[in-house]
């Protein structure tokens, strides 16, 4: 092998090295940062909210999948409000939260009850 070709393939896989330590480990070669508390707990309550509402629109009745996959996210739109006013400082959104909180839960008792008729 010549001496270019040797570099050549030197470069290669120390190229290829420091390529995968990147795609591993994050930008620059260091671990990627744990979420803050907020976007933490916004993750986590998306997470609960599709899975319930996943759950929720496999209903054999059209009727019943709306109400329970409606309710899943209200519960959600709730929760993610919850979040907000826990660690939000901006006014405006604090009472958009107060305002989300007030408006869905009228929602989810009347989904609620709903669905303790019709559900099977």
């Amino acid at each position: 092998m010549n001496k270019i070709s040797m570099l050549g393939a030197a470069l290669l896989v120390i190229g290829t090295s420091a390529f995968a330590n990147d795609a591993h480990t994050g930008h620059g070669g260091e671990a990627a940062a744990a979420p803050a508390p907020a976007n933490k707990a916004y993750m986590d309550s998306m997470q609960t909210m599709h899975d319930d509402m996943h759950e929720g629109i496999m209903a054999k009745d059209p009727d019943v999948a709306f109400a329970a996959g409606m309710l899943a996210h209200h519960e959600g739109a709730v929760e993610m409000a919850r979040i907000q006013l826990e660690h939000g400082k901006d006014e405006e959104m604090r009472a958009l939260a107060k305002a989300v909180i007030a408006a869905q839960e009228k929602e989810i008792t009347q989904l609620r009850q709903w669905l303790a008729k019709h559900r099977p």
